[in-house]
Formats: structure tokens, sequence, C-alpha cells
């Protein structure tokens, strides 16, 4: 059953969602914004692709009961080690039609990704705002040597299954397939929003070990890496990055940590 979602706003986004009677979707934890009465709210540890949600085939008795509390556990676990909410609140309606509202932590843009279940979906952590119950949230992780050097790219979240996931950005969107641009794009790692399965993505560093390079690297904005994307399919970037907007408050404020170099030697909250 395809979820019914009207994304509405402009600068600050949401998304509207009328569930038929008996549909749940569930967001993470601090993403709701209203609902109506008809509509129950339940906290759980478990996504829908373990415990919390088992569904048939799970086995009965004490031992499944146990791989239930393990999944949990393995899925707890990793959003513990990808900074991501613990939770997630599952909304069902009943007796008739409901509504839901969800938005993302920043100004932004929002966009509904359909999956049919031939291609994962990956997005930048706390991407993700709300999803139907059909579709399974994970978390993959980039690689060793791309993890070390690509900082925001290091984990990512990954959408599979069937059905509508929603995902938030920063600033305005643009889609982009690299197979338009000669089979490869590079871009700003904070830009990167979400792209499909079949996408290469790997990190670069900006320039050689040169003069140019390190005066890229110092003076350039943009550090050391440069998030590099191959392949064909479907590229969501976003125009405004997290460390951009944390150096534009402080420097309002008056606590400008970038200085006249950025990129190297600039520091951010976290």
């Amino acid at each position: 059953m395809t979820l019914q979602q009207e994304i509405v706003g402009n600068a600050m986004q949401m998304a509207v969602v009328n569930l038929h009677p008996g549909q749940t979707v569930y967001c993470e934890a601090g993403k709701f914004l209203f609902k109506t009465t008809n509509v129950t709210m339940e906290t759980r540890l478990g996504g829908p692709n373990g415990g919390g949600q088992q569904q048939g085939g799970g086995g009965g008795g004490m031992g499944g009961m146990l791989r239930q509390a393990m999944g949990t556990a393995m899925q707890v676990g990793q959003r513990m080690l990808a900074g991501e909410s613990l939770a997630f609140q599952y909304f069902t309606s009943q007796g008739g039609e409901g509504t839901v509202g969800f938005a993302g932590v920043l100004p932004g843009e929002m966009r509904a990704l359909e999956l049919n279940g031939t291609r994962a979906w990956f997005a930048e952590k706390d991407a993700f705002v709300a999803a139907e119950s059909t579709v399974e949230f994970g978390i993959a992780f980039a690689g060793g040597r791309t993890g070390m050097s690509g900082g925001e790219g290091f984990i990512l979240e990954k959408f599979t299954g069937h059905g509508t996931v929603i995902i938030a950005g920063a600033g305005n969107f643009i889609d982009l397939n690299p197979a338009d641009f000669g089979g490869r794009i590079e871009v700003d790692t904070g830009c990167v929003v979400a792209f499909e399965e079949g996408i290469q993505y790997g990190v670069q560093r900006v320039g050689g070990l040169n003069r140019q390079g390190l005066m890229n690297a110092v003076f350039g904005g943009e550090g050391l890496s440069l998030a590099t994307l191959e392949g064909n399919g479907r590229v969501i970037l976003q125009s405004l990055t997290i460390e951009s907007l944390a150096n534009a408050l402080k420097k309002a404020q008056g606590g400008d940590k970038q200085g006249p170099t950025g990129g190297l030697f600039s520091t951010h909250a976290g």
C-alpha cells in the first residue's frame, strides 16, 4: 500500500502523511510534529527489520525471544556507534484514516524516495525522517580507508525493502546522475544527502602533496578531502553543509572559529 504523503513548506519543510486504517509509519525519535487522535504512538528500540517488530518465522519460545533480543541489541549498538537516535516511534491509524506530521532538524528540503525492492538507498546520517513499516532501516559503513579520510561519509544510513522513505537535508536539493557528467562527480563531503545503490562512493585527497594541493587544503575551505560519486544512478546533494551553518552561527555570535585560513585549520563544534 503506497504511503500517501505531501511535503509542504519552503525554507523549513515538513511531511504530512495520511495513513489508511491499520497502516504504520515510523520515524526517528525527535522528528515527530503532530498527529490526529486516532493515530497511536509507540516507542520501540527495534527497527522494522528486527527486534521490536518480529513478524513470523522468528520461532517461538525462549529461542525466538533470545534471537529477537539479540537482533534488537545489535540494531541499538549500530545506531549508538553511528550517533543515531536509539529508538524509533511507530504511528498506526486506528478506526479510520489518520494524519501524522514529521520534519527534519535543519532548515532545508525534504524528499520522498520510493523503494521497489531492487535498489537500496544510502543517506548521510541524520537524513532519515520517516518511512513505511515495510522499509528496513540499517547502518552501513563506507570502509576503513574511505571512513578514516572521509569524515561525514564514514557512516551511512541504508534503506531497503518496499515503500516510501522520507529524508531531509539542509538548504536546497539538486538531483544529479554522475553518468551525465562523464561518470564521476566530486563534491564537498558535507554536501552528499543520499544516493542509489550502484553508485560507488569514495573519498580522495584535494590535490597532490605539492604547493597547489596544500593551498587547496589550507585556504580552500574543503580541508584535505572531497567525496567522489561514480556510476549510473540518482544522487541528491544539498546546498548547505552543517559545518558551514555552524561557522556562520559562530561568526554571528562573535565567536568565529574559522579564521582567515578556513579549510584545514577551521574548527567546529563536535
